[in-house]
C-alpha cells in the first residue's frame, strides 16, 4: 500500500475522505493542503510524509493510480501552482 494512503488509514481517515482529498488535489492543491492539515494527523508524521513525497514524487503518482484517479489532472494542478 502506498505510504501516503497507509498513513491516512492509520489515523482512521475514511476511504471517502481519502478519495475526496486526492480529488481535491487534482483540482485545487492549495485547498487540498488545507484539508490535509484539518485531518488531525500528528505534525511530526505529516512533516515526515511531506519530506518523503518531496524526495520521491512518484509516491504521489502511485497513490493517485492506486485510487483510480487521473494523474494528468495532478500535473495540470501542479502547473497552475507554478505560474
Amino acid at each position: 500500500m502506498n505510504p501516503i494512503i497507509a498513513l491516512l488509514k492509520e489515523h482512521n481517515v475514511s476511504e471517502d475522505k481519502i478519495n475526496s482529498l486526492f480529488q481535491e488535489l487534482t483540482q485545487n492543491p492549495l485547498m487540498a493542503m488545507a484539508t490535509l492539515s484539518q485531518l488531525g494527523l500528528p505534525q511530526e508524521k505529516l512533516q515526515a510524509l511531506m519530506a518523503q513525497v518531496m524526495q520521491n514524487p512518484q509516491l504521489l503518482k502511485d497513490a493517485v493510480d492506486e485510487l483510480g484517479l487521473d494523474f494528468a489532472k495532478v500535473e495540470e494542478a501542479k502547473a497552475k501552482l507554478q505560474q
